[in-house]
């Protein structure tokens, strides 16, 4: 038998300036998923929340699923790749919505890796810039970030927790 462990999240030295991480698995955006939201944040638009307001009143013609919704899930999606093992999530430097996300679609996510920045400051540290993209089922980009995360270096990284120490198992 073979055991396998996913890590969460990488260090500074296994991201590669080019690489694609592709995250899995994709999110399906329902009716219930985009009202939940809408009133957790107090956002009440009826574009969001009325059908027949979106229907009659809407460029669209139909409902559109809140951008911070689309945003939260493509950054969530990314986290076991990117964030995981993260000291902090420096900054967002861009977040454009390129085009609106419909109840119903799916939403998949990929990030690549833009730079390495060494830390002059703290050698057990460094900076990861990474462009993440939000693609729907029909292959169009939804939602486009540029971010900066501080990661450690492996050699300073603190032990990661297990979930469990295996003994239920032997």
């Amino acid at each position: 038998m073979t055991t396998y462990d996913r890590p969460f999240g990488r260090y500074f030295e296994d991201f590669v300036p080019g690489d694609i991480l592709k995250h899995w698995p994709g999110k399906t955006i329902t009716e219930a998923d985009d009202h939940l939201f809408c009133m957790i944040t107090m956002n009440h638009h009826p574009l969001h929340t009325n059908l027949y307001f979106a229907e009659h009143e809407s460029v669209q013609g139909r409902n559109v699923v809140v951008g911070n919704l689309v945003y939260s899930l493509i950054l969530g999606m990314s986290v076991p790749d990117v964030s995981g093992a993260a000291i902090a999530n420096l900054e967002i430097e861009s977040l454009i919505h390129r085009n609106p996300t419909f109840h119903g679609d799916t939403i998949y996510a990929e990030t690549r890796v833009l730079e390495l920045i060494e830390s002059k400051s703290k050698p057990d540290r460094g900076i990861v810039v990474v462009e993440t993209k939000g693609i729907n089922q029909n292959g169009l980009e939804v939602c486009y970030f540029r971010r900066r995360v501080m990661v450690w270096k492996t050699e300073f990284a603190p032990a990661r927790q297990r979930p469990y120490a295996g003994e239920i198992w032997d």
